[in-house]
């Protein structure tokens, strides 16, 4: 319990919560109404883990209590046999916290996914994904933003880019960061033939205000642009879409929303951030490798997980072998299976 306790930090937590706590009572913060809710809700999401490990330790203290009395007493042995199958019950609830052991494993991501080879079929199956990852993003009571978003020409997408905010966001989504492959009787093919598509997940870390990467406005290319595809009121009317290239690297980041300019450009300059972050990673070390993974092409071969619908039903993750025959459930965000996987597999 004490080496669960300093992988969770509990105590910086909790340092954490105090801090939040005096910043929270103080009537210039509400000011800013959208930080005074991110800081309220990163406070209680804290509380509430703290608590459920003080509680554990409670009940393993009085377990332990109970089991120095029992003796030979058959009666206390058997409450005890039945607490101790509760604590371990308990226990596989809690354990999964101690796999965030990550420098961002906490914090919120972007999650972007590109259409690979597979023509149409393949942007068919990227807007699969991304409905996947929201409906998944959904479950977790997390917040799901669209960024950017770019239209197949038949169907489909050709990408898109989603931002997740809630606590270890990262932590859970890095494990789909990869290549899917898909294997299904196409819908856009009059002869119904079995066709396999590929499509590529990208996750990053939203990095916090404190990250060392500074961006010089001489260091980028700016442009505004319509947004594309459907939205609202002021999709296709305004330029508000905004573009960023970082010309010493040649790194692109874009981001469409029915928001300002200036919100769009805010958080193209975070993701913009954390893919230069990752960058400087890569130089040096191979850190990068358990944050962003491999970078890969969307075709055979690559894949991490395939989703085969036809000629029978089967999910398996290649990189753990966990597999799953419920792929509607799968395609509906029911991911918890293949993330525990993966992320165990990564401790062990």
């Amino acid at each position: 319990m004490q080496e669960a306790a300093l992988i969770l930090d509990l105590t910086g937590k909790q340092a954490r919560v105090d801090e939040l706590e005096k910043l929270l009572a103080e009537p210039e913060l509400w000011q800013n109404p959208v930080q005074a809710g991110q800081l309220g809700k990163e406070h209680e999401e804290l509380k509430s883990e703290i608590a459920l490990w003080r509680v554990f330790e409670q009940d393993i203290s009085s377990t332990l209590a109970m089991a120095r009395e029992a003796g030979n007493d058959s009666g206390l042995q058997a409450d005890l046999a039945k607490h101790a199958d509760e604590l371990e019950q308990k226990f596989a609830k809690l354990e999964f916290a101690l796999l965030f052991a990550g420098e961002y494993d906490s914090s919120n991501c972007f999650l972007s996914i590109h259409a690979g080879t597979g023509g149409v079929e393949a942007q068919d199956w990227a807007q699969m994904l991304e409905r996947m990852y929201l409906r998944y993003i959904e479950k977790q009571g997390w917040q799901a933003e669209v960024l950017e978003r770019t239209m197949g020409n038949e169907a489909g997408i050709k990408s898109v880019l989603i931002k997740a905010t809630g606590r270890y966001a990262y932590g859970n989504l890095k494990s789909e960061a990869g290549v899917h492959r898909l294997v299904r009787i196409s819908p856009f093919d009059a002869e119904a033939l079995r066709q396999t598509s590929f499509a590529l997940v990208e996750v990053l870390p939203e990095l916090p205000a404190s990250t060392d990467i500074d961006i010089k406005p001489e260091e980028i290319e700016v442009e505004f642009y319509r947004s594309s595809g459907p939205g609202g009121q002021n999709v296709n009317k305004v330029s508000s879409a905004v573009r960023l290239k970082h010309l010493a690297t040649g790194i692109v980041v874009a981001c469409q929303t029915e928001r300002s300019q200036s919100q769009n450009r805010e958080q193209c300059m975070a993701l913009l951030k954390a893919k230069l972050k990752m960058l400087q990673l890569a130089q040096q070390s191979e850190k990068n490798a358990t944050i962003r993974g491999e970078v890969q092409r969307a075709e055979w071969g690559k894949q991490i997980r395939s989703y085969v619908l036809q000629p029978y039903q089967l999910v398996k993750d290649h990189r753990t072998n966990y597999e799953t025959d419920d792929t509607s459930g799968v395609l509906d965000g029911e991911l918890d299976g293949f993330i525990a996987a993966y992320l165990k597999s990564q401790a062990s």
